[in-house]
């Protein structure tokens, strides 16, 4: 009997390996899910490039030259665009004032009053202290004796310019072009036209920041420092008598005189209504 189950038990031993064996043989059979939609994070910060009009202003000035204050806090026009009084408007081509500023000769001179005269008439004559000199007869452009220069053809150099301006004290060497607009004072110095470019009162303006800020520094110059001018007609040393801040609309220092002298204007910064206004007188 104990040798009879001995042998059963035997069996199903085999039996159970025999078919651990076969399904051990067989391939194992499993699915895979493919990847859904990535799930990524939702952005938590993004940067804006903002492109003046959609790009469509390549070739529009968009410089400070162009750039307008903004109107009066609370007034009619505060919240429309394109409002506002230009920042520089003595260099912004379309926003010239009226009066009481000379731009590329859209103007007279507004000559100092003359003794007993009133401010603001266009005289002709009258007398006004140049620092460094005596009391002298101002004229009008053009009608001083010997004291005005125009500038004709012959006066350009092969590059376009009128001549170079040097002032060592702050390392400027400078060419000088016709005219006082974005244009010029893109290249240089600007001439103002209403002025002589070589007897009497020559009278020059250029930018004071940015690429071009070719008189950031006149307003640094003491009494006594030197300028030079290069013409056609020759090379003139001035030195320095004066620096001072001027309203924008005050133009009386570009008037004509017999003494021969120099004038540079600049604007001042973070101050739109003032200009710096340099002055010297001829030494040699």
């Amino acid at each position: 009997m104990k040798k009879k189950l001995t042998m059963l038990l035997l069996a199903l031993c085999m039996m159970a390996s025999t078919m651990a064996t076969a399904y051990a043989a067989e391939p194992l059979e499993y699915t895979i899910d493919g990847t859904g939609d990535p799930e990524y994070g939702k952005a938590t910060s993004i940067k804006v490039v903002h492109t003046p009009g959609g790009g469509a202003m390549k070739n529009e000035d968009v410089s400070k030259n162009a750039a307008l204050a903004p109107p009066t806090f609370g007034s009619a026009s505060a919240d429309t665009l394109h409002t506002g009084t230009p920042l520089t408007p003595n260099l912004a081509p379309g926003y010239q004032p009226t009066s009481g500023a000379i731009i590329n000769g859209s103007a007279g001179v507004i000559q100092p009053p003359a003794m007993g005269g009133s401010m603001g008439t266009d005289s002709g004559s009258g007398s006004v202290y140049v620092p460094g000199s005596s009391s002298v007869t101002v004229t009008n452009p053009g009608s001083a004796s010997g004291g005005y220069t125009a500038v004709t053809d012959d006066l350009y150099y092969s590059g376009g310019h009128l001549g170079t301006l040097k002032i060592p004290a702050i390392g400027l060497s400078v060419k000088i072009y016709q005219g006082t607009d974005s244009a010029a004072l893109k290249k240089g110095a600007g001439h103002f036209e209403d002025t002589s470019i070589w007897d009497g009162n020559v009278a020059l303006a250029a930018h004071n920041r940015g690429v071009n800020n070719h008189f950031g520094e006149i307003h640094t110059l003491e009494v006594g420092d030197t300028i030079s001018l290069t013409t056609r007609l020759g090379t003139r040393t001035y030195e320095v008598t004066s620096v001072s801040k001027v309203s924008e609309t005050d133009r009386s220092a570009l008037a004509a005189s017999t003494t021969n002298m120099i004038t540079l204007y600049t604007c001042v910064r973070d101050q739109r209504d003032q200009r710096w206004c340099v002055q010297g007188v001829e030494i040699s």
